[in-house]
């Protein structure tokens, strides 16, 4: 049996805006923000669903960008968070972003994270988590998130990872609704 190489290159827009360096971004809003438009690019450009993804170090200097490439990847896992954690954990050259908790990063989404996602987070060593739109604005266009356990964000809190949701959240939903109209497929 021959088996696959799994790559995963970013799409081609993505790789073009971040050439040169990395952008500084300070603010948790501004990181968010950042995340946002990558989910709008995604969606302009046709690569994938209404979801990105960003790792950000104590400077709020980017160390990876993820976007979700799921149906044009064919590969289920390729959600933007996933795909930002493994990027900056290859350009880090380790599993545990925190290296043992001696470095702070920071993951910045359009929106919470799906059952998948949020159960890679304790092993990634971000310390924290700041999402835009919730789990109820992406169920509401029709995306299934699978099962959450009710208290999962004071989970992750006991895990050391601060969480804060809903910034900017009505960017992110208008990302959602402009995926929706342009007739995005939902899974």
């Amino acid at each position: 049996m021959e088996l696959p190489e799994l790559t995963v290159r970013l799409p081609d827009w993505l790789r073009a805006q971040l050439q040169g360096p990395a952008p500084v971004l300070e603010t948790a809003e501004a990181q968010v923000r950042f995340a946002i438009e990558l989910s709008r690019q995604n969606v302009i450009h046709g690569t994938g669903g209404p979801f990105g993804a960003a790792i950000f170090d104590e400077d709020g200097t980017l160390v990876a960008p993820g976007v979700n490439m799921v149906v044009s990847r064919g590969c289920s896992i390729l959600h933007g968070e996933m795909v930002a954690l493994a990027m900056a954990q290859q350009r880090v050259g380790r599993h545990d972003l925190s290296d043992g908790g001696q470095h702070r990063y920071r993951l910045a989404v359009s929106a919470e994270p799906c059952a998948m996602c949020m159960g890679a987070l304790p092993w990634s060593g971000i310390r924290e988590l700041v999402y835009a739109a919730l789990d109820e604005d992406v169920r509401a266009i029709g995306f299934d998130e699978g099962d959450k356990p009710a208290a999962w964000r004071q989970a992750l809190e006991r895990r050391g990872i601060r969480v804060t949701g809903g910034v900017l959240r009505e960017e992110a939903v208008a990302v959602l609704n402009q995926y929706l109209a342009t007739g995005g497929r939902l899974y």
